[in-house]
């Protein structure tokens, strides 16, 4: 079985260069070449000495996600249908999706292939969990979506972990894929421009806070009371709003950084004015900004919110002091938006409902 090169730290592929008999400075060659330069085929990392870039050939594999179908959306975005695994990982489907804006491409990005969380106005729950992704398989996706896009490339890069999955759920190759892309050796990412999106994993958050080089924290709330989330996120009832709230408390912000919470607005739901004060109230002591986002529409019973209640809840968060802002999502007519991820293999209007597998 080839070793498998793509996801390994510079210390990974240390040890690997060593096991073959190599100096420990190709390690950092390697390395360069896969993720500063982007490039995944051996004999195109000049850098190494031909009778290296052979055995490579022969030994070790670069396994990038395989794009299965590019889904264009008319706002310019491309949802990425690809498949993984086939070696020693189960052969899997996930997806990622490329967002360009002036100045700036965002890439959001799947951790898991499904979800095991069950919120209830996501598509993607309807798939269940079908398996962890490892390092390789995480920034595999951003690879490539840069590479595809190579020739329009804006200066800045962002990427989001709030695809298919839970991140904090599948920490250790989350974390693993997060370093090579903060890395400035590596893909050369900035900590402001990687976040990473929770349920509200409390003990995930926990360790989050222990580590050194980390992305920014974005907590998915959607509800003001306990009793409205447990509803909509049955996460809710192993992790309440009370002891996620305290984690939150206890997260150590840099001097540059704030909380976001996320908050889906579920038209007669938890979309009203007294939904937005309670929610003020909930997060009055933290460093923190709300990001509203419309429910995006699909096979589940549940609706959209009208343009000026979403107003209504954002101004009633403005008048609290809370920094709020509507964020209405990219890519949904090609199912490419916000809760929308669920392999859907079409770019018809209309979402069919989902089953559980």
């Amino acid at each position: 079985m080839p070793v498998e090169l793509l996801g390994k730290s510079v210390d990974e592929l240390r040890e690997y260069v060593a096991s073959v008999g190599e100096a420990p400075y190709r390690a950092k060659q390697i390395y360069r070449s896969l993720y500063a330069e982007r490039r995944f085929d051996f004999a195109a990392m000049t850098n190494l000495p031909a009778s290296l870039r052979a055995r490579l050939a022969a030994e070790a594999s670069i396994s990038l996600p395989s794009v299965v179908r590019r889904f264009p959306s008319a706002d310019g975005s491309v949802r990425y249908l690809t498949a993984i695994g086939g070696g020693a990982e189960r052969p899997a489907q996930i997806e990622a999706v490329f967002m360009p804006a002036d100045g700036r491409q965002t890439i959001c990005i799947s951790t898991q292939a499904g979800c095991a969380v069950d919120c209830h106005f996501c598509l993607t729950a309807q798939l269940g969990l079908i398996r962890n992704l490892s390092a390789g398989e995480i920034v595999g996706q951003v690879l490539v979506a840069l590479s595809e896009n190579a020739e329009t490339l804006a200066p800045r890069t962002n990427v989001v972990l709030m695809g298919q999955g839970e991140p904090l759920l599948n920490f250790e190759p989350v974390m693993s894929a997060v370093r090579i892309m903060l890395d400035a050796e590596g893909m050369a990412i900035s900590p402001r421009h990687v976040t990473l999106s929770t349920s509200g994993i409390v003990p995930g958050i926990e360790r989050l806070a222990t580590e050194t080089v980390r992305p920014k924290l974005a907590i998915s709330l959607n509800a003001s009371t306990d009793e409205q989330r447990d509803a909509v996120m049955p996460i809710n009832r192993k992790y309440p709003i009370a002891a996620l709230l305290d984690a939150c408390r206890r997260y150590p912000l840099r001097t540059w950084e704030s909380l976001t919470f996320e908050y889906v607005l579920l038209g007669g739901v938890n979309d009203a004015p007294e939904d937005a004060r309670r929610v003020a109230r909930l997060i009055a002591n933290l460093r923190a900004k709300v990001n509203l986002i419309p429910w995006n529409p699909g096979g589940l019973p549940y609706r959209a919110p009208d343009a000026a209640r979403v107003e209504e809840f954002r101004r009633a968060l403005v008048e609290k002091g809370v920094p709020a802002f509507v964020r209405l999502s990219r890519g949904q007519d090609v199912f490419a938006a916000c809760g929308q991820l669920a392999l859907v293999e079409s770019s018809a209007t209309t979402l069919p409902v989902l089953r559980s597998q």
